[in-house]
């Protein structure tokens, strides 16, 4: 492990998060999956960073931990600033709001913030890297959590939507889940 994961490690280790169960795993090994996951898919660095903390300040499914949103500078502190904004994204969803979404293109998405209850505005580049994060922390668990069919047609869409390698890997995962079944 680099320094930098080391670092990303210690602090959830230092917030006593490392260990709590997530999808028959610890958190920490689900965040180091993403993170890999995003980084053979030859993200960013930003993106790889900010997929390592997706749910940090809990999501609308994630809610045995969520670090306050009054920490959020820490968090920028570490990972970046934009990487920063794409975990809040993720955390601050209304999943449904961007299932949505998923039907059109546009240059402007509105998804729905739980936290500020209201739209907000992400830019096409945002809306993608938000969806690159999203499938792929889906595709890490639903290997091991068996939920093949919750919002199936969302991720669909989104592996769709970004082509490529994000599509290779959605259709290697739901391969397993045509044996499974």
């Amino acid at each position: 492990m680099n320094d930098k994961l080391k670092r990303f490690a210690n602090f959830f280790k230092k917030l006593g998060i490392a260990q709590i169960n997530h999808s028959e795993n610890t958190y920490l090994s689900h965040v180091l999956g993403v993170y890999r996951d995003l980084k053979s898919w030859e993200c960013s660095e930003e993106l790889c960073d900010a997929g390592m903390f997706h749910s940090i300040y809990g999501t609308e499914i994630f809610q045995k931990f969520a670090l306050p949103l009054a920490r959020r500078s820490e968090v920028r502190e570490l990972i970046g600033q934009r990487a920063e904004l794409l975990a809040y994204l993720n955390c601050s969803l209304v999943r449904s709001s961007l299932d949505s979404s998923l039907k059109r293109v546009q240059l402007i998405y509105a998804l729905e913030d739980r936290f500020l209850q209201q739209e907000t505005e992400v830019s096409e580049k945002d809306y993608d890297d938000l969806c690159r994060i999203h499938l792929c922390d889906w595709l890490e668990t639903v290997g091991r959590n068996k939920n093949w069919h919750v919002r199936s047609d969302a991720f669909r869409r989104m592996a769709e939507r970004l082509g490529g390698i994000a599509q290779q890997s959605y259709n290697k995962v739901f391969s397993q889940a045509r044996r499974v079944n």
